[in-house]
């Protein structure tokens, strides 16, 4: 997400932190070098320019000139007019109403259908009772697909034969009404482009269900066109908020930094995977810290929360304590760090500077999570438990029964053991360090 945008600004705002002073020329040239990275990202020409404007007017002032750094301080003007740039603030669902209405809108193919359930997935684990509702009676299996994808993530869905979209969503929330379920996500159909029929009919459907929020899903990988969809949605139907979706993947951003200065609609979820649980609440400010190799260290935080179980955690505190880790806690912790996304997703969330060069752009092949837990599960539990009894001949036959090579056992072995003596110089000080970094949010040991 973002990498080239991210690595050229970086780049462009690490040369201004080493300099002492800056002059109006080095400020000038920062921003030339900014507007070409944001130009490059399919970003939209005004809103370039006023951003630019917005930086120079700030970073040639007195704000910059009194400070003792600089070279921060413009970074720190970059970092607060990114934010602004994408709304501020986040902003929240309105589910306000009984039962709440939720309509999508979109294009064909921006993966709507997908974020509906995503989104009611979402609601459902926050404590709602969403209710999905096949309004798509134009593209073939659209029904079928929602209801598929439903059920896959438990979740109920309303379909009615026969009917028109209109009628559909009508009878979906007099449903609704009667069995507590609430909001109603409503799939309306989408288009392969815009067109007078299909705006009339999202405009009598919001007329007929009057919905709390009219969202526009719309796919970051098609960048200005993306925009431009917006704003004709925007225009027509009046939209409360965008869900960007496929952020995960080879886009350049420009449609995440337009699509709020253009329509002035909040960006309020992003999709980040195609797994049902890839959806999540956008945060400006922490979008901004991300592109400008600030980490993201609050997402990762509620990652960890989500995705590791605190029980757990403490049975495994005991364990290192008393230095009984085996290397069923080892695949038990990998498979919890692998809820969490995958780690160039993982790495993306930390500040830059952290981390070492070499794993900046580390391309981390997922199979090796396979290879690790095939490898421990051709063990006996005697062998998992105590790794040391593991001779020549256990390594021939693990390595035969998990389908990898000795040296691969010989490997994680090695790793095993350098984690082991890792815990061991620990010693007490280092858990009341990892006691006290789980009270402020920390994470699990890995």
């Amino acid at each position: 997400m973002f990498a080239n945008l991210a690595e050229k600004l970086q780049e462009t705002l690490r040369k201004l932190r080493g300099k002492g002073k800056l002059s109006e020329k080095d400020v000038d040239l920062a921003l030339r070098e900014i507007r070409l990275a944001l130009l490059e990202a399919d970003v939209n020409f005004k809103v370039v320019k006023d951003f630019i404007a917005g930086v120079r007017e700030r970073a040639v002032g007195e704000e910059v000139r009194q400070s003792l750094t600089p070279g921060q301080q413009v970074v720190k003007i970059v970092h607060d007019e990114l934010t602004a740039l994408m709304g501020r603030q986040q902003s929240k669902l309105n589910t306000a109403g009984s039962p709440g209405v939720i309509m999508l809108a979109g294009l064909q193919g921006s993966g709507k259908t997908t974020t509906a359930v995503k989104l009611a997935l979402n609601l459902k684990r926050s404590g709602s009772s969403p209710l999905l509702v096949a309004a798509d009676t134009y593209r073939p299996g659209a029904a079928e697909q929602l209801q598929v994808l439903a059920d896959a993530a438990g979740l109920p869905c309303f379909r009615m034969e026969g009917a028109g979209p209109v009628k559909i969503c009508q009878e979906a929330v007099r449903f609704a009404a009667r069995e507590g379920h609430t909001p109603v996500i409503l799939d309306t159909a989408g288009r392969l482009h815009l067109d007078a029929a299909m705006m009339e009919e999202l405009k009598e459907i919001k007329a007929q269900l009057k919905p709390a929020e009219v969202l526009l899903v719309v796919d970051a990988m098609t960048g200005q066109d993306a925009v431009n969809a917006a704003a004709s949605f925007h225009e027509a139907l009046g939209l409360t908020g965008v869900i960007l979706t496929k952020l995960d993947g080879d886009t350049r951003g420009g449609a995440a930094l337009s699509v709020r200065a253009v329509t002035g609609c909040p960006i309020k979820f992003a999709g980040v995977g195609e797994k049902l649980d890839a959806l999540e609440p956008f945060h400006p400010e922490r979008m901004a810290s991300r592109i400008l190799g600030m980490g993201d260290v609050l997402t990762l935080i509620e990652k960890a929360e989500a995705s590791f179980d605190q029980q757990k955690a403490r049975e495994l505190e005991k364990k290192l304590r008393r230095q009984e880790f085996t290397l069923d806690d080892f695949r038990e912790q990998l498979q919890q760090l692998r809820k969490m996304g995958s780690l160039e997703e993982i790495m993306s969330l930390l500040p830059s500077a952290q981390l070492p060069k070499e794993l900046r752009h580390l391309s981390v092949d997922e199979k090796q999570f396979k290879r690790i837990e095939a490898i421990i599960l051709s063990m006996t539990p005697e062998e998992r438990r105590r790794p040391s009894i593991i001779n020549s001949s256990r390594r021939r036959r693990i390595a035969r029964g998990s389908g990898t090579t000795v040296q691969d056992v010989n490997r994680l072995l090695a790793q095993y053991a350098q984690m082991q003596k890792l815990f061991k110089q620990m010693g007490q000080k280092g858990f009341k360090q990892l006691k006290k970094g789980k009270r402020r949010g920390g994470f699990p040991f890995f």
